[in-house]
């Protein structure tokens, strides 16, 4: 008997998602069947996605091979039309129960090969609750999917739907559970994070989230949120940053830009202004406080003035960690219509980014000499603060824990401690 093999393209969602599929999968008794999960951020995304169709195809000749994720959301036909793609399923589809016992009894007989419904009439959050899923130190909490707003260059909303949340007690009982069996960090993740709540009765907020998971859960070492949208962060997060020293001093920002005139035209609801005000509101609640951010580089009608603004906004708001992301029109997106970069251009831009996150990286590493901070175990040489940053040990630690550790010095990328 074989198990179903899956490939995870994109963000930690889609990861979370896959451990999801393979627990239905496997109560459905799917066998020998390679499924992927595609993203479809970029049209580079798509393209990868495609490229590893075929690679599997070619190494599984005689599998059934099954594309789901948000590019077969946003591009059905294109996996249909390919002959290494036996069946094509949507985002909703791949998380419910049905769908994979359909594909183990009948795959080949009245199975159909597309199976994609309109991600915009899904109201509710699927039930796949994970315990566990990550590493064996942290654990990924989906509490939101979807996202309402439109930025001109995403395609991600037509993937995901509209936004929908996990109300707050579910939360609270599934991390009640991680802590039981050992985890010592919760990862808070959605789509568009800051939005949770919007669609629950009374309308709460994240940091009205945050709150009560720390007030009910008490031996949660460590609660860590990701990527959110600083226009969106209300009071009661702002009081977490402040005063609850088990919420992790990393956020992860989604800027996208630092040019007023670009932000607009990305139908962002921030200015540069309100991005550096929240940095430095949070560095003032929390000093010890590090930032990530998305920056995208050749956004349509970037000028140099435009791109500068960018460039400067890495030192302004104190940005760490950058994921970087050089500018492909998505079909459909209004940003694709608009007068493209050359090319050459956005990959110049990018890599002067990329160089000035990198030497942010470097400054950051360099302050931590001799400080010491509580490291959690990833695997028995390397670990991360709780700023994120990622530590580097000569001798065995022990795995999943939390150890107190002080810096002697760094490589390009990690702390290295006693």
């Amino acid at each position: 008997m074989s198990t179903p093999r899956f490939t995870t393209l994109g963000c930690r969602l889609n990861a979370y998602e896959t451990e999801a599929m393979k627990d239905l999968a496997g109560q459905a008794g799917l066998e020998d069947a390679v499924i992927v999960n595609t993203c479809a951020v970029t049209s580079e995304a798509v393209r990868k996605a495609r490229q590893e169709i075929r690679r599997l195809r070619r190494e599984n000749p005689g599998a059934r091979l099954i594309v789901t994720g948000c590019a077969a959301q946003t591009e059905p036909e294109t996996f249909t039309a390919m002959s290494e793609v036996d069946a094509v399923i949507g985002n909703t589809e791949k998380m419910q129960p049905g769908t994979w016992a359909g594909l183990a009894a009948d795959f080949i007989g009245e199975t159909e090969k597309l199976q994609v419904d309109d991600i915009m009439s899904v109201t509710e959050t699927a039930g796949h609750l994970i315990d566990g899923f990550g590493t064996r130190s942290r654990a990924y909490v989906q509490v939101q999917n979807g996202c309402d707003h439109r930025c001109t260059f995403c395609i991600i909303p037509f993937g995901r739907g509209n936004s929908r949340s996990v109300p707050a007690g579910v939360v609270v009982e599934q991390i009640k559970r991680l802590v039981d069996r050992g985890f010592n960090e919760v990862v808070l993740t959605g789509v568009d994070l800051t939005s949770w709540g919007a669609d629950l009765p009374l309308q709460p907020k994240l940091g009205d989230l945050v709150m009560r998971i720390l007030r009910l859960v008490p031996d949660l070492p460590r609660l860590r949120i990701s990527s959110i949208d600083s226009i969106e962060v209300d009071e009661n997060l702002m009081q977490a940053i402040a005063t609850e020293r088990r919420l992790m001093p990393h956020l992860h920002l989604s800027l996208q830009h630092g040019d007023d005139l670009i932000l607009k035209r990305m139908k962002r609801r921030h200015l540069r202004d309100d991005a550096i005000r929240f940095a430095e509101e949070a560095r003032r609640l929390r000093p010890d406080m590090t930032f990530g951010a998305d920056i995208i580089a050749g956004f349509p009608t970037e000028t140099e003035t435009a791109f500068e603004n960018s460039l400067k906004l890495v030192d302004e708001c104190h940005l760490t960690w950058l994921h970087v992301f050089p500018y492909s029109p998505r079909p459909g997106t209004p940003a694709a219509r608009m007068p493209q970069v050359a090319g050459r251009t956005i990959k110049g831009r990018a890599a002067l980014l990329r160089a000035a996150g990198a030497a942010r990286v470097t400054a950051h590493l360099e302050a931590q000499q001799g400080v010491t901070h509580r490291v959690l175990m990833e695997n028995p040489r390397m670990g991360r603060t709780e700023q994120f940053t990622e530590v580097s040990f000569a001798e065995d630690q022990p795995e999943g824990q939390i150890v107190t550790a002080t810096v002697t010095g760094h490589t390009d990328t990690q702390l290295i401690a006693a």
